[in-house]
């Protein structure tokens, strides 16, 4: 009978200590993968969990950048870790996006993944350089589309880019057609957007704003839920009736597919937590973000529904990225 006891104990200590070590495995660093190259808004992101949720977690967290292929690379190998809440991807709506553009890419960008938690939302601006166009309202660049002779142009930072497929949808819903200029990044597109090359394009607010101040650009409608704080005069494109939802890019935290719910959502309260700490709201405004909460399941609603939007708007102007 001893024996015997002596077995059953031995066994619930291991369960208890192996369980214990799964929920929150004591001292084991964190890997967040950024899938794009430091200084981005989503290494930020990155970068201010890293520096708050060790105290949280009691465990050190560690950013790792691997960027290539438009995100692919980083995000591949997250989604081939080891479902343990040990390695974790940093995107955004890229993500989904990237499911529709690429035909042959070797992981799931939605099914791949356990979402863990949105971070924030980045608002996109449809802008224009005043002393090139006379367009101030939606409804005006629409019958200025209509009636130039050639077409318009806008720009964006790459083929398929959220900038991209906003405009995409804006043009399909607008019922008209602009020549796509396609930049290897942001600064040069805005460049000649002030240089009177360019004549629309879609930036993030952080990237707008000053412009817009100094008067060298003018914002026409933003891709917000709501009007924003900062331009209060300047109308939605849901509320102009051009969309039905907002076109603002998520940012959030996925886990590889198959990782415990527990595990989950201890991972999820605790970048809640940070995410609501009042520094890290002052460094994502910085770049634009609104810091934004969600439980595992309601950032996973988002994902799916922003994944077949796009994939709507991809098919419909045949985009391809490949």
């Amino acid at each position: 009978m001893f024996k015997t006891w002596c077995k059953r104990w031995m066994a619930a200590c291991l369960g208890a200590i192996s369980l214990g070590a799964f929920a929150a495995p004591s001292g084991a660093p964190i890997t967040l993968v950024v899938p794009y190259t430091p200084g981005t808004g989503i290494d930020l992101i990155a970068r201010q969990l890293s520096a708050n949720l060790p105290a949280l977690l009691d465990q050190p967290v560690v950013v790792d950048n691997v960027p290539g292929a438009s995100g692919n690379i980083g995000s591949e190998k997250v989604a081939r870790a080891k479902p343990d809440g040990q390695t974790l991807l940093v995107q955004v709506n890229t993500l989904v996006m990237n499911r529709s553009l690429y035909k042959r890419l070797p992981y799931d960008p939605v099914n791949d993944f356990a979402p863990v938690a949105q971070t924030s939302w980045g608002t996109l601006l449809l802008v224009t350089n005043p002393k090139l166009h006379k367009a101030a309202t939606v409804q005006e660049v629409v019958a200025e589309a209509k009636a130039a002779s050639s077409p318009l142009n806008y720009a964006t930072p790459g083929v398929g880019t959220p900038h991209h497929l906003s405009m995409a949808l804006f043009l399909q819903r607008s019922g008209i057609e602009m020549l796509h200029v396609p930049y290897k990044g942001t600064a040069g597109a805005v460049t000649d957007l002030l240089g009177g090359r360019i004549d629309y394009m879609f930036l993030p607010v952080h990237v707008a704003l000053q412009h817009i101040k100094e008067g060298k650009l003018r914002a026409i409608a933003s891709g917000s839920a709501k009007r924003l704080p900062q331009l209060p005069d300047v109308p939605t494109l849901s509320e102009l009736g051009v969309i039905t939802d907002n076109i603002d890019m998520w940012y959030g935290v996925l886990a590889p597919k198959g990782t415990p719910s527990d595990v989950v959502e201890r991972l999820n309260q605790a970048i809640n937590q940070v995410l609501k700490m009042p520094a890290v709201g002052k460094a994502f405004e910085a770049q634009g973000m609104i810091p934004a909460t969600s439980s595992p399941a309601e950032f996973g609603a988002l994902i799916a529904k922003d994944a077949q939007r796009w994939a709507d708007v991809v098919k419909r102007s045949n985009i391809t990225a490949d």
